[in-house]
């Protein structure tokens, strides 16, 4: 029985099962081959529930640390890991699981049907790992779907996208209906898979946590000016300056630039002096 507190929605239908696993390479009828990587690595399945595509994954051989938070479903992943020697139940939370501790200097595979509802602060946990992390492939509502690939201008880009797409390339794999679930969600569902890295690999930036708090304050208010949404940070003449230097109108929204131009901008204003201490915005707190 799914618990409505934890956001358990558990992936029923098995026709979407398969189609989830041929998009992430673990079917029988593509299974990928562990010898085939260059470095070795693990995967790590997050909320494993019944372990829906926990078998999937399993058969293919690789590592496989099933995490789950729920204790009657971890038991039942335990009684399955009795017959796949290459699975490991880890029995607790992923915004407090340490990643990195599991996957023990390999590299990492990540595969999650995510509680809606925290799908933010858990990418912000998958990607303070990210050097490690080579692919991630998540279950999530479609509209945050939407909000992880959306570009520069259109009206779903935001704070998120930028987030996911300095740290990863994603793209829409599959969109679900709500019947494929156990309880079925009142939203469609999308599989979004994300290759590491993203832009951050092209963009010099040495500190990601100012760079990120830069770009909340970019966004704190989504319909107002760059200018004016950096007023706590630089002088309106400063922050105009260095929009002209790159070419970019003084009226400019955050919404309008790319991970790229955002960056760019960020290391113009450090450079003047601006933006040593980034205040950030009491919603992103």
């Amino acid at each position: 029985m799914a618990r409505q507190r934890l956001g358990q929605h558990f992936l029923y239908d098995a026709g979407w099962r398969e189609r989830i696993a041929r998009a992430i390479r673990v079917s029988g009828h593509d299974l990928e081959r562990v010898g085939d990587d260059r470095e070795p690595f693990c995967w790590i399945e997050i909320g494993a529930g019944h372990g829906e595509m926990t078998e999937y994954i399993a058969r293919t051989g690789a590592p496989l640390y099933a995490v789950e938070l729920d204790p009657p479903l971890v038991a039942r992943l335990q009684q399955l890991a009795a017959s796949f020697p290459n699975l490991t139940v880890v029995h607790g939370d992923v915004l407090e699981t340490d990643l990195a501790a599991i996957a023990d200097r390999r590299r990492i595979k990540l595969y999650g049907n995510l509680p809606y509802y925290i799908t933010s602060p858990i990418l912000h946990r998958f990607f303070e790992h990210a050097a490690r992390i080579d692919e991630i492939h998540i279950v999530i509502q479609l509209e945050v779907a939407f909000r992880l690939v959306a570009r520069p201008g259109t009206r779903d880009y935001g704070y998120l996208s930028v987030l996911t797409q300095f740290y990863s390339r994603p793209a829409i794999a599959l969109k679900l209906p709500p019947g494929a679930f156990r309880p079925p969600p009142e939203v469609g569902s999308a599989l979004v898979s994300m290759q590491l890295p993203g832009e951050r690999a092209k963009l010099a930036i040495e500190d990601d946590a100012g760079f990120l708090d830069f770009v909340k304050l970019c966004f704190a208010q989504k319909r107002k000016t760059l200018v004016n949404n950096l007023r706590g940070l630089a002088d309106a003449a400063s922050v105009r300056e260095r929009l002209a230097e790159l070419n970019l109108p003084s009226q400019a929204r955050a919404e309008e630039l790319s991970v790229a131009e955002l960056a760019s901008l960020y290391r113009k204003l450090r450079s003047s002096g601006a933006g040593r201490t980034v205040p950030v915005p009491a919603e992103f707190e």
